[in-house]
């Protein structure tokens, strides 16, 4: 087990595949215990700001971006560790968004070298869940198909998929973008990679399980928890 992982109580959790044998999901505690687990690695986030957060957590250092949008990049040249976060291209309601930075996730990935020391991490759902479907189902099957190629010419790579999750709902969000929405959309996703060697961050169930309120943007502990599953998958333990 990797040093500084806690000793709580370790869960299963299935591949989205639905393949027999789990990972088991441990505790990292420790700004050590996470440089331990990515030394070495090369972690590329993309998505909405729900992702963003992720890529906080893992602690940030700013190169002059606009804070919704970035990218953002994090370096730890002790451990060779490399840390970044990308949007994702339109639909996006962000308010300043330079023309440049609109970057669609499937042409990112096919600029991705990939190997074993790469992490991919996809997060794309909230700025959909404004417009019909059939929007969102075809960047989906944009992004998968890119996730193909990647896994075709690099099968090394990891890939990590983030779920929808519940949020608070106003008077005004309950009838226009209601959560009945990101559940659609939800299992629009899991369907869309279903079969391909990819890993689920279960965040609906997550955030669901927790006692904390539904947020958008889900509240500290319950990043740090969708964190540690994401490290899981990157540093599993034996037999895990």
């Amino acid at each position: 087990m990797t040093a500084g992982i806690g000793s709580s109580p370790p869960v299963t959790l299935n591949r989205i595949s639905g393949t027999l044998g789990g990972t088991t999901v441990c505790q990292f505690n420790t700004s050590s215990a996470i440089s331990q687990c990515l030394k070495g690695k090369t972690v590329l986030l993309y998505g909405d700001s729900t992702i963003r957060q992720w890529f906080e957590d893992l602690n940030r250092f700013n190169l002059h971006s606009l804070k919704q949008i970035g990218p953002f990049m994090s370096l730890d040249y002790a451990n060779n560790i490399m840390v970044t976060y990308r949007c994702h291209g339109p639909p996006i309601r962000f308010g300043n968004v330079p023309t440049s930075e609109l970057r669609y996730i499937a042409n990112e990935l096919d600029n991705v070298v990939g190997g074993s020391s790469t992490v991919v991490v996809l997060g794309v759902w909230s700025h959909f869940s404004t417009f019909p479907i059939e929007v969102y189902i075809q960047r989906l099957q944009s992004i998968r198909r890119a996730v193909v190629r990647l896994l075709s010419r690099a099968p090394g790579t990891l890939v990590i998929v983030r779920t929808a999750n519940p949020k608070s709902l106003t008077l005004y969000e309950t009838l226009t973008n209601s959560d009945w929405y990101s559940l659609q959309r939800d299992k629009v996703l899991r369907a869309i990679f279903k079969g391909l060697n990819v890993h689920l961050v279960d965040a609906w169930e997550m955030v669901l399980a927790h006692n904390l309120p539904h947020n958008l943007h889900p509240q500290p502990p319950i990043i740090k928890n969708m964190v540690n599953v994401l490290l899981s998958y990157i540093c599993p333990t034996k037999g895990g």
